[in-house]
């Protein structure tokens, strides 16, 4: 089997390719460029790199959010359109759980993160077992301090994985101290391997209904919906 990974959910943009679980090719990069205007070239170069047609592939594994608004649009939609072109299956894997297999092999639980603005972060935890990855807490938009106070009553060791960790790293210290396990800067990059790898044991989605996971809405749209709260209040 052929899986096609889409990873634009935030700042990296990745792609990948496994074949029967095998990475064959996978280009990871984290560069302040626009992923509307990169994704389909890098797809089409590294397709070409790897001698691999459109028509051979099996199904497309694509990040869903949280993350960047326009990003996880992004990855979406060209997911969306490439399934549908090709009639092939598509899975959507929440982009924190894919970013938690970088945790595989840790003994404990593991809270991958990114930065959300404000001090606010999307967040979840997880934890590997006999079963494979489980969510100990639902994938959420909170405030970084409730957050790590969470964490911290539960007293127990805890894997901090982000690509925004040196926003919060000397915070998580502050809280946690040696029950926070950060590790160095490579295993904070998401991998779209892991995330094909993770959309494997999922069942596929209807193709027509899939839509991005934000977590919170826009900031534009909010402002919208409280506007329209306060001209019915004022009324």
């Amino acid at each position: 089997m052929n899986v096609l990974a889409i990873d634009t959910s935030n700042h990296v943009l990745g792609v990948s390719l496994l074949k029967d679980q095998k990475v064959i090719g996978e280009t990871v990069t984290d560069v302040p460029v626009n992923h509307s205007v990169r994704l389909m070239p890098v797809i089409t170069q590294f397709m070409e790199e790897i001698n691999i047609k459109a028509e051979d592939l099996d199904l497309i594994v694509v990040a869903k959010g949280p993350g960047s608004y326009t990003g996880v649009r992004v990855g979406i939609t060209t997911a969306k359109t490439l399934a549908w072109a090709l009639q092939i299956p598509i899975v959507a894997v929440s982009s924190l759980e894919a970013l938690a297999y970088e945790g595989r092999f840790f003994n404990g639980m593991i809270c991958p993160f990114y930065d959300a603005r404000r001090q606010t972060v999307f967040t979840g935890l997880y934890e590997w077992n006999q079963k494979g990855i489980q969510l100990i807490q639902a994938d959420q938009n909170v405030h970084m301090t409730e957050w790590l106070a969470l964490l911290k009553q539960q007293n127990k060791q805890v894997l901090f994985l982000s690509s925004d960790i040196k926003l919060y790293e000397d915070m998580i210290m502050e809280y946690l101290g040696d029950l926070a396990i950060i590790p160095e800067m490579p295993y904070h990059l998401p991998r779209t391997s892991l995330l094909g790898l993770a959309g494997l044991n999922k069942e596929s989605e209807e193709l027509h209904t899939l839509t991005p996971n934000y977590l919170r809405l826009a900031e534009a749209e909010a402002k919208w919906l409280q506007a329209q709260q306060q001209n019915q209040d004022d009324k």
